[in-house]
């Protein structure tokens, strides 16, 4: 489904900048070609025509968006926390004091020479 909107949403997009573009904002635009005063749809018409389409094509892209947003997979599982939640509760603490030992370190025994000569004889 969101793949649907997001297509809709660039079909809306394309069709916006295009009447944009034919638009003139001195009322010019796609009427000012049409100089013949014969036409089915006048100068006036055609400016309200480009207009109506420019609401309605802006309107339809704000409905897409809000939809697009509510459409979006969400990769967090039920019950699961989210990563950065995660990350948080096994981050180191900066400000925790280091636990040095508090015991002296037990003598290491001496390395028996007689024991390491026997077997050189």
């Amino acid at each position: 489904m969101y793949a649907l909107i997001t297509v809709l949403i660039l079909i809306v997009c394309i069709l916006l900048v295009l009447i944009v573009l034919v638009q003139n904002s001195k009322g010019g635009g796609l009427a000012s070609n049409f100089q013949s005063s014969g036409q089915v749809m006048g100068v006036r018409k055609t400016a309200d025509f480009l207009e109506k389409a420019t609401w309605v094509l802006a309107a339809s892209l704000l409905v897409l968006s809000v939809l697009g947003s509510a459409f979006i997979q969400r990769g967090v599982a039920e019950g699961s926390q989210s990563k950065v939640q995660q990350q948080i509760e096994t981050a180191i603490d900066p400000t925790q004091v280091p636990s040095f030992p508090t015991t002296a370190p037990a003598e290491e025994q001496p390395i028996n020479p007689s024991a390491t000569d026997e077997g050189n004889e």
